[in-house]
């Protein structure tokens, strides 16, 4: 007697990750990265790990008027990420486009924040050491 459950999906159907790389392929105003590998190595273990990304770009459904639109209207990224394990164990995820936002921002947020303090650290450094701001020099 064999066991199965009825709530497991079936291995001949694709799953979350290659129904929405499908659903975005040949749609227009889709566009696309090539795929990019990165291994990762631990030369002490002796193990890697890969690592697949594809970032996949759709318009807003508002801006679908064709290629003349303004390029600065907003687009969804959706990215596409595999990963190799060293168990050859294979994860695919899809980051969906809010994701991908909250990832950007938070980036681009952490490089504000260094470069402000770079800046007052240097602004300090130039002020103890006797150099006048441009803005000061101008008489």
């Amino acid at each position: 007697m064999s066991q199965s459950d009825s709530t497991s999906p079936s291995a001949a159907m694709p799953d979350a990750f290659d129904r929405l790389r499908g659903s975005l392929e040949h749609l227009p105003g889709v566009y696309h990265t090539k795929p990019s590998t990165l291994v990762l190595s631990v030369p002490l273990l002796g193990t890697s790990e890969t690592f697949i990304v594809e970032t996949w770009r759709q318009r807003d459904e508002h801006d679908q008027a064709g290629d003349e639109a303004d390029p600065r209207a907003p687009s969804r990224d959706t990215i596409f990420l595999q990963h190799i394990g060293r168990d050859r164990l294979v994860t695919k995820i899809a980051i969906p486009a809010a994701v991908a936002d909250v990832i950007a921002r938070q980036r681009d947020a952490l490089g504000t924040k260094v470069r402000k303090r770079v800046a007052k650290r240097l602004a300090a450094q130039r002020k103890a050491d006797g150099i006048k701001p441009a803005f000061l020099k101008k008489a």
